[in-house]
């Protein structure tokens, strides 16, 4: 028999940690006598005995006596682990009824499901996911304190137009990237934490870069350039994406793939300091996003056979829904070649053009090798990326 000691200690001063220590070291059938002069002692036994599923024998002319049957604990017993130990893998599907639980927590019996859809692991999953998040928090910037917003230049007026009209697009394309994992957050099983947190620095990123493109396009006060119809009909179509496999291969292998071309060419061409510094860190974290999109479906095509399938119909099908649709901008293409031509000559232009052209040409060759990696035949990762949208992203 064990004698738990209260003392003066009332239950619900801290006694009931006592009591539940001491329970927590016996078995079935094990009795313990609590000792202790609280006056409210006996209520609050019989409270604690009717919570916890423990027998409660009080004697008038003896402490109080505990007497622990089949059913002490009942509710813990019933009780299970949310995918075992702490930190332990996840599990291939998490229950609803696990709710917001932290993985490898006892997950008490009584509380409603949740709701989130994405509860299967291998929908989501990506190894990756923690290095990526670590590297991510990590490299978070400050727009104010990383760029020098007093940086002195003074360009063309045509020129500054056209550095407009690029970040004009390029707000309407991070929009995009970012209400796409923001999609995804409330929908995603809580018990995959990783993936979850990932997503949230990648919509934190992509707000930081809406702020730094609107800035440098509101920069000179001058009007902002043109949103294209075809444009915002491409970005719409990975909005209404509602698979997530899908929505990240369009958008991260595809689509912000094909921008680290674009973004690598504007910092190469900026006509000043500041679009070069704001191009340049919103690469670094490009490269991540393309990196957890890769990860993910590199994942995604080792257990799910014809994944293949699926990503090579999404691409024909957003090609066909665009088929009628005037892709990029002009006034886009027109304003790239501007700052690669750097001068307003024949041969400057003739030369700016031909970079614009070298770049669709890298852009397509970087398609077709992150294509090739999830396992598509040299023939099909070309005439896939071939279908690819020629709004870029």
């Amino acid at each position: 028999m064990t004698v738990v000691p209260l003392d003066e200690l009332g239950l619900e001063a801290g006694g009931h940690l006592l009591l539940a220590h001491a329970v927590r070291q016996l078995g079935p059938g094990d009795t313990i006598t609590v000792l202790g002069d609280g006056l409210a002692l006996r209520v609050h036994l019989q409270a604690w005995c009717r919570e916890h599923g423990c027998q409660l024998v009080w004697d008038d002319a003896a402490p109080a006596r505990v007497v622990l049957g089949p059913t002490v604990n009942a509710e813990l017993r019933l009780a299970e682990r949310a995918g075992g130990a702490a930190n332990s893998a996840a599990v291939d599907r998490a229950p609803a009824h696990w709710g917001l639980a932290a993985r490898g927590a006892l997950i008490e019996p009584g509380a409603p499901p949740s709701d989130f859809d994405l509860d299967l692991r291998d929908e989501v999953w990506s190894e990756a996911a923690p290095r990526l998040y670590a590297q991510a928090a990590a490299a978070q910037w400050d727009p104010e304190a990383a760029v020098d917003w007093s940086a002195s230049f003074a360009l063309d007026t045509e020129v500054e137009d056209a550095v407009i009209q690029v970040m004009t697009y390029l707000v309407e394309n991070e929009q995009a990237a970012l209400t796409v994992p923001a999609r995804f957050l409330g929908r995603i099983h809580p018990h995959y934490r990783e993936t979850i947190q990932f997503l949230a620095i990648q919509a934190a990123d992509e707000a930081r870069h809406l702020e730094v493109f609107s800035r440098r396009a509101n920069l000179s006060g001058r009007p902002l350039g043109v949103s294209g119809a075809g444009g915002r009909a491409s970005l719409q179509t990975l909005l209404a994406e509602p698979d997530f496999t899908l929505a990240h291969f369009l958008l991260s292998v595809l689509g912000e793939g094909t921008f680290l071309n674009l973004l690598d060419f504007i910092e190469h061409h900026a006509p000043d300091p500041i679009t070069a510094r704001i191009a340049h860190l919103a690469l670094s974290d490009e490269r991540r996003h393309v990196a957890f999109g890769m990860a993910h479906l590199t994942h995604r095509v080792s257990t799910e056979t014809g994944l293949r399938d699926r990503l090579a119909t999404a691409i024909r099908s957003r090609h066909d829904a665009l088929a009628d649709t005037a892709g990029l901008n002009a006034g886009v293409y027109d304003a790239l070649v501007v700052l690669a031509a750097g001068a307003w000559t024949p041969a400057a232009i003739g030369e700016g053009t031909r970079a614009v052209e070298q770049l669709q040409r890298d852009m397509d060759t970087g398609r077709q090798r992150r294509l090739r990696r999830l396992g598509f035949s040299d023939q099909e990762a070309a005439e896939l990326s071939d279908l690819h949208t020629r709004n870029f992203m």
